[in-house]
């Protein structure tokens, strides 16, 4: 499989032979100006959550690319009314067969308001299943007990961890989770967008080391094999 990413908590992954976005949040991310999102491959995207640094640019890609959303019933109602959203999927906490695998949505400790202020459901991560590889993104969330149960789904060959803290878990806690999980190589995303979410890179991979396990953390725009 082959990861992209677009910084914050976006990225994309080839999986069965479609792309796969997720969280797509780069237009108003200045850390992503040389982001073309014109150019973006995207058969189906892929939304956590309400809050605007997730679905900033879901409903322009979408346009663009004809990709088949996969969101909350209220994430997606909402993104309906602001542009022509041509395919859609609704999921709640469940399992649903694609194309290219599985995918399951699994819960996550966050919140979910949109940028209206209006309610955007339940916050999730998504565990994905294919033929090509297993993998497993949190999403927005808290270290949880939740998290013991992704085995259960799929054994996962990489896990996408946010590690910022403050509005999600550290680097420490992201260690834990990756205990729970059981994988050892761990993609670190929502890190450095913001003030209050800003890391010291070379000691959260130190931390990692420590624990042997390894911490990836592409640049934006990076492509990397998993």
């Amino acid at each position: 499989m082959k990861l992209t990413y677009y910084g914050h908590a976006s990225f994309g992954v080839e999986v069965g032979g479609k792309h796969l976005l997720f969280d797509p949040f780069i237009t108003p991310n200045d850390k992503a100006k040389h982001i073309d999102i014109k150019q973006i491959k995207a058969d189906y995207i892929l939304v956590t959550h309400g809050h605007g640094d997730h679905i900033a640019d879901v409903v322009a890609i979408a346009e663009h690319t004809g990709a088949t959303v996969i969101g909350t019933p209220e994430v997606l109602n909402w993104l309906k009314k602001k542009g022509d959203l041509k395919h859609t999927h609704e999921m709640n906490f469940g399992s649903a067969d694609f194309e290219f695998g599985r995918v399951s949505f699994v819960p996550a400790t966050h919140s979910s308001g949109l940028p209206d202020g209006s309610y955007g459901g339940n916050p999730g991560g998504y565990v994905i299943a294919s033929a090509g590889g297993n993998f497993y993104f949190a999403g927005d969330t808290a270290l949880t007990m939740d998290m013991q149960l992704i085995p259960h789904y799929a054994k996962v060959d990489f896990a996408v961890l946010p590690i910022g803290g403050n509005y999600t878990m550290d680097a420490k806690d992201a260690v834990k989770a990756s205990d729970f999980i059981g994988c050892n190589k761990i993609v670190g995303v929502h890190y450095d967008t913001f003030s209050v979410i800003t890391i010291d890179k070379e000691q959260a991979k130190t931390l990692f080391r420590m624990a042997e396990k390894e911490l990836l953390l592409p640049d934006i725009g990076e492509s990397i094999d998993l």
